[in-house]
């Protein structure tokens, strides 16, 4: 498993001890295009989540908020559970646009001199972002408050391997501390295919 989105998903299944049988998808080679993949996500992308024989959900932050629905891992209501919106709105416009593509370009494309100037162009946005996380971090332990939430699981899937996508983590201490925080969770799974 290398995809963050499908990470999230993973790793919060893990953390509520969620049974679930993980179902590879190879999208760089098209699998995600096929007629089959299309009846369950018409965007043509992962994750996707199956609930029954016909009833699919996709969009990785959509997944977390249905499973996480009644847990501690998301406030009931109100600005508490505004909050964790907020974070997760950030990640997909701020921070995954540019942390992920950059990612993807160094280890998946292998840098490809065509695409130089797009992984440059990243890192400015990307360094933004952490510095904002960074920011929230030192008024709070995790994004949204003082305990872990599915904020976190959904900022904390790309920021970990942040280095792939060559943004120096040592640059931002509090971020580095708060990585450990939420690897030391019961229940934690690192990212990794054999953990699919």
């Amino acid at each position: 498993m290398l995809s963050g989105n499908c990470y999230k998903i993973k790793l919060l299944m893990r953390l509520l001890g969620i049974e679930h049988e993980w179902v590879h998808v190879d999208i760089l080679s098209g699998e995600t295009h096929t007629e089959e993949f299309r009846r369950m996500n018409s965007n043509a992308k992962i994750p996707v989540l199956q609930i029954d024989d016909d009833e699919f959900l996709w969009e990785s932050n959509a997944i977390l908020n249905f499973l996480a629905e009644g847990s501690e891992l998301l406030p009931a209501a109100g600005l508490a559970r505004a909050r964790v919106l907020q974070w997760q709105f950030f990640e997909q416009y701020s921070h995954e646009p540019y942390i992920a593509v950059a990612r993807f370009i160094n280890t998946f494309l292998g840098m490809p001199a065509e695409r130089a100037d797009e992984y440059q162009a990243k890192q400015e946005g990307g360094r933004r972002a952490l510095a904002v996380m960074e920011q929230q971090l030192d008024d709070t332990p995790f994004l949204a408050g003082s305990s872990p939430t599915i904020a976190d699981i959904s900022l904390y899937a790309y920021t970990h391997v942040a280095g792939e996508g060559g943004f120096e983590l040592a640059d931002f201490p509090l971020i580095t501390a708060w990585l450990s925080r939420i690897e030391a969770l019961p229940g934690y799974v690192a990212m990794a295919r054999e953990n699919a």
